[in-house]
């Protein structure tokens, strides 16, 4: 597995589109530093970008590089090598390009500008371990959904229609819930709800890690009360880990029975 990872991921970063998400990131943690000259508005900033972007990216870049590699994976198929091990490999190195990428980017400008003198170094530091996760987790996703179609456009618009779901309509009906059922004790599932959705308890995590929860309300006082603990941190972080390999390991399974 080593081999293969090794190889997909120089393959990755060879790749000028690694290059350019490395540029993005980098060129915004400057201007972001530049025009605020404050580490943890900046970070406030690029939670509402990473959130975003990085399971976006992941998704893609993970769906793209199953199907351009089609032959290649074809190829290794042909050899002695166990199916799980030919597909994680790939997994492991798309997802890795993509992390150093994210690190090396937003790391520069801020370790730059002061970071390890600076109060923020905590928050920025679980952003960026969030956003690892968040490209973990979706980059899983994506290949799982490229390894069950076999249609390329099939496959692609099924990814990026998670993504849209996740990041954007799961909260539309999440908030719509909580409106039409008002009346209710919700505490409880506003937790549930959270967790079931790792872009969700990802925004939630940080957004109370950064004492701002009072923009949410009464949820940002039931949510305070449990994520804003030490023991809070650590489900979350237990649930993400769970949202990680969860999806890892219906990759590993799905590829062994896939008749290719």
């Amino acid at each position: 597995m080593l081999k293969i990872l090794k190889y997909s991921f120089y393959d990755l970063m060879r790749s000028r589109w690694s290059y350019v998400y490395f540029l993005f990131y980098l060129a915004l943690g400057f201007v972001l530093l530049f025009l605020n000259n404050d580490l943890s508005k900046a970070v406030i900033t690029l939670m509402n970008v990473i959130i975003v972007l990085v399971p976006l990216i992941g998704t893609i870049f993970g769906v793209m590089y199953f199907y351009n590699s089609k032959e290649f994976t074809e190829l290794l198929l042909a050899q002695p090598l166990r199916r799980s091990t030919i597909f994680l490999g790939q997994y492991f190195g798309v997802a890795g390009s993509l992390t150093l990428s994210l690190f090396l980017g937003l790391g520069v400008p801020f370790i730059l500008y002061g970071l390890f003198k600076s109060d923020a170094i905590f928050n920025f530091t679980l952003l960026l371990v969030t956003g690892a996760f968040l490209t973990f987790i979706f980059t899983a996703l994506a290949f799982n959904i490229a390894l069950s179609n076999e249609n390329r456009i099939k496959g692609f618009g099924y990814a990026v229609l998670l993504w849209l779901f996740l990041a954007v309509i799961y909260d539309g009906l999440f908030l719509l819930s909580l409106i039409v059922f008002e009346e209710y004790p919700l505490d409880t599932f506003s937790l549930a709800a959270t967790m079931f959705n790792p872009i969700d308890l990802s925004r939630t995590l940080i957004l109370l890690k950064l004492d701002i929860s009072a923009l949410l309300g009464y949820t940002g006082a039931v949510f305070k009360k449990f994520f804003g603990t030490d023991f809070g941190l650590l489900i979350s972080l237990v649930v993400l880990l769970f949202w990680t390999i969860l999806p890892i390991w219906r990759l590993a399974v799905k590829s062994k029975r896939k008749d290719f």
